[in-house]
């Protein structure tokens, strides 16, 4: 009996090779196989694609470039960097400007400069991951175009493109 040889192939915003889902025996129209790289390709910066969700829990895909504007959320974000360079800048929220409802599901844009004590900034690589604290400011900068994978909740920035990322045959 021989082994079965496998190898992993990791992929980039500029080299990377989209698949598939092959079902046995169902529709594979009740299955979404989406690539983050090809979603980023296909993105405007900042741009947050969802291409994955469970309940209320969503995966967003980002292309990283140049600088986003600020969000906030009422709960924690988890961000991974999938390629690229990117600096996420944070700031301690003053009340006045953090998500008044504290069951809003997703982020939203801060209104104005964030105000409130500076935390610092993550520099993040290939597979660093970050935590975005809730009732926290947050900016993502990014030199060159990078992908960033955020685990959040669906709310009104969520951009949903099934038809596009699902596979249909």
């Amino acid at each position: 009996m021989s082994a079965v040889e496998y190898q992993t192939r990791f992929g980039s915003l500029s080299n990377y090779e989209k698949g598939g889902v092959q079902a046995i025996a169902d529709d594979v129209r009740h299955y979404a196989f989406s690539n983050c790289f090809d979603i980023a390709a296909h993105s405007k910066p900042y741009e947050r694609v969802v291409f994955g969700q469970n309940q209320v829990y969503v995966l967003e895909c980002l292309r990283a470039e140049g600088s986003s504007p600020w969000y906030t959320c009422a709960h924690d974000e988890f961000a991974l960097v999938m390629d690229g360079d990117v600096e996420v800048h944070v700031v301690k929220l003053e009340a006045a400007q953090t998500v008044p409802d504290p069951d809003k599901n997703g982020a939203v844009q801060v209104e104005g400069p964030p105000r409130g004590a500076r935390m610092g900034w993550m520099r993040l690589q290939r597979g660093h991951q970050a935590l975005l604290p809730r009732n926290t400011a947050y900016q993502l900068r990014s030199a060159t175009p990078g992908v960033v994978v955020l685990q959040t909740c669906k709310g009104d920035l969520s951009i949903e493109r099934w038809a596009e990322i699902c596979q249909t045959a």
